[in-house]
C-alpha cells in the first residue's frame, strides 16, 4: 500500500457448514472460516469494520460470533449474529458471514471463501 492508495470499505463473503447442531462444532467451523477470510484477504484485524454472522434456523446451540472473540486483535470488532430465513429447500446446518474491511483492494480482489458443504451455494467462488 501507498500513501496515494484509496482506502475503500469492501464486503467480504463466507460460508460453511458443520454435520450437527453441536456447540464446539459450530464455534470450530467458524473460526475455520474466518482464518481463511482473513488469510486469502491479509486482513488485519484492525482492518475490519465489522462482521454479521447468519445461521440456518436449525443451529442454535451456539452463536457463531463468539468464535470471533477468541482472535487475538478481535474484541473491538463490532460483531452482531443472526438467523437466515427459514426457506424450503436451503442449505441446512450454515454459517455465513459478511466481513466488512477497509482495504486499497478493489472489489475483484476480494477473496470470497466458502467451505465444506457451503460451496454449493457459490461454486464459482469457492476456489482454494
Amino acid at each position: 500500500m501507498t500513501f496515494s492508495d484509496p482506502i475503500r470499505m469492501r464486503g467480504v463473503r463466507g460460508a460453511t457448514t458443520v454435520t450437527a447442531n453441536d456447540a464446539e462444532e459450530i464455534r470450530e467451523a467458524t473460526r475455520e472460516l474466518l482464518r481463511e477470510m482473513v488469510q486469502r484477504n491479509e486482513v488485519d484485524p484492525e482492518e475490519i469494520a465489522s462482521c454479521l454472522f447468519t445461521s440456518t434456523p436449525d443451529l442454535d446451540a451456539a452463536f457463531p460470533a463468539s468464535a470471533a472473540r477468541t482472535f487475538d486483535g478481535w474484541s473491538h470488532v463490532p460483531l452482531v449474529g443472526a438467523q437466515e430465513v427459514d426457506v424450503a429447500n436451503a442449505l441446512p446446518l450454515c454459517i455465513r458471514v459478511m466481513m466488512h474491511i477497509n482495504t486499497t483492494k478493489r472489489q475483484a480482489e476480494i477473496q470470497h471463501v466458502y467451505l465444506r458443504g457451503a460451496v454449493a451455494l457459490r461454486p464459482d467462488l469457492a476456489k482454494k
